[in-house]
């Protein structure tokens, strides 16, 4: 890719970006959201097209007109929200598109061999996902493995990972970093999309950093550290550890006692799970994507149905109350898709940070809304949480994933929670604002929240929480004292083994 510039009105998404990866490397592309990465990538699957520059694969000049036009040229891509049709099944999600027999004019595909394909593909990369269920079954987890296995199927030879780890066990991660590897020495060009610093100086060959739509430096992976690829992607020096005084837990505010709820498919999600969370507290919950911690917490939060059990939140049992109750209760919730259930998109931002106060003095007068009185409370709420955006009336669909998340954020602390629920808060967030998120966190520990973090990014639930339990089949497999963590025992306790009482876990 040479001398790419890619314009959105105003916005300069790509500004003269050279960018070049090889057969057979494992090519990292980093940056802070907006830097232009997601943009530069969907010019080379084909979505979007360039205003000036050039496209070369194999020396030879590209000009696509689609994303078709890209799988065959055999570029494919993992977005970072998924591009599947819900009420289809994988094996459907994978033919969708395919071109049927040559002159009949409509798809007349062999479902049962695509299945077969599916299946020895999954088996063969590790990536298991069953073939007939429908996507809205699936975990986030399990739908990144669905788009994976879909471009391998199409047979695309450069493929593109997007947060690729960010549902996996660290041992998973550490077989997909192996079967990357793999891949890049059978001749795939391998592009890696990561924020975990570490991670991408395990798999990569080459590191090349984009910020403001630039490039700023291409580096040897061998031969950098953390310190200098966040300094090159944020144009600072990032604080890589999280400053945190110990811990004073206070009263019990959430507290979980054998509780039980289906998942979508009407089978049991959660079985027997107690828990509890105190002020001044972080717990986090750990385990591989559908294991259970959406489900956690949306009967939490009032959104899903238990079948069995009860929440006590500040000493009152709320199980199955509405979301409306559990928010009077003061309780935040920073939910697992932040476009889907978070925010609305096509609302500006005042619209989406007064979702939970329009109800209450000033912003409600009477019958109606008091518009001078939610934007002053927007335009606070903006610069105290430090979302960057071009103003309240903005649409939110505008801003980065990293400043839409702290839109969020803002929205949902601004009415000092006793409790937050907060799942994986910094999901597909650059550096900088990962470090930003954290400091909120800690600081909403300070003031004596309680606050129950679930994420399957080991490092930032150790970083973060006091004390970390692990999911598995929808039940707590153990209780870990984050001085006393195991990585390795969290990694078995993820994948199934009891924690029982070794090295501090407690069973």
């Amino acid at each position: 890719m040479t001398g790419i510039t890619k314009r959105f009105g105003a916005v300069v998404a790509n500004e003269d970006v050279s960018f070049t990866a090889n057969a057979g490397e494992v090519h990292a592309l980093l940056g802070e959201n907006g830097a232009g990465k997601s943009t530069l990538m969907s010019i080379l699957a084909g979505l979007y097209r360039p205003d000036s520059g050039t496209v070369q694969i194999g020396g030879r000049p590209m000009n696509f007109h689609s994303p078709r036009d890209a799988i065959e040229a055999g570029v494919g891509m993992v977005y970072q929200h998924f591009m599947l049709v819900n009420s289809l099944s994988v094996t459907e999600n994978v033919m969708l598109g395919q071109r049927g027999l040559r002159g009949l004019g409509r798809l007349k595909l062999n479902a049962a061999q695509v299945e077969r394909e599916l299946n020895e593909l999954s088996k063969r990369y590790k990536l298991q996902v069953s073939p007939s269920a429908r996507i809205w079954q699936l975990s986030i987890g399990e739908q990144q493995r669905v788009e994976i296995l879909r471009l391998l199927y199409r047979g695309a030879k450069i493929l593109v990972f997007d947060e690729p780890t960010a549902v996996l066990t660290p041992q998973e991660s550490q077989e997909l970093v192996v079967t990357l590897r793999h891949m890049a020495s059978e001749g795939f060009c391998i592009i890696f999309i990561s924020h975990k610093l570490d991670e991408v100086r395990a798999v990569a060959d080459r590191i090349t950093v984009l910020r403001k739509g630039r490039v700023v430096d291409t580096v040897d992976a061998r031969t950098t550290d953390n310190h200098t690829l966040a300094r090159l992607m944020v144009g600072r020096e990032v604080l890589l550890k999280v400053e945190r005084p110990p811990a004073q837990p206070g009263k019990v505010v959430l507290d979980v006692r054998a509780l039980y709820a289906p998942g979508d498919r009407g089978l049991p999600a959660l079985s027997d799970v107690n828990l509890e969370v105190r002020e001044g507290e972080i717990l986090g919950i750990a385990g591989v994507a559908g294991n259970g911690q959406r489900e956690l917490a949306e009967v939490i939060t009032g959104l899903r149905h238990a079948t069995g059990g009860h929440i006590f939140i500040n000493g009152k049992d709320m199980a199955n109350c509405s979301p409306e109750d559990v928010i009077e209760a003061s309780v935040a919730h920073v939910p697992e898709d932040r476009n889907g259930t978070g925010l609305i998109l096509s609302l500006d931002l005042t619209d989406n940070l007064i979702l939970k106060a329009y109800r209450q003095p000033p912003i409600e007068r009477g019958p109606m809304l008091d518009g001078q009185a939610a934007g002053v409370f927007a335009d606070r709420l903006l610069i105290e949480y430090n979302v960057s955006s071009p103003g309240r009336t903005a649409k939110a669909g505008q801003l980065s994933g990293g400043n839409q998340q702290k839109l969020l954020l803002a929205r949902e602390l601004s009415g000092e929670p006793r409790l937050l629920v907060a799942v994986h808060p910094t999901r597909g967030v650059d550096i900088g604002a990962t470090e930003s998120i954290y400091q909120l966190l800690v600081a909403q520990r300070a003031r004596g929240a309680a606050i129950l973090l679930i994420s399957e990014d080991l490092d930032e639930l150790l970083a973060l929480s006091n004390r970390v339990a692990v999911l598995y089949e929808g039940r707590i497999m153990g209780t870990v004292n984050t001085a006393d963590a195991n990585i390795e025992h969290l990694g078995l306790m993820m994948a199934g083994t009891p924690g029982g009482e070794v090295s501090g876990v407690r069973g």
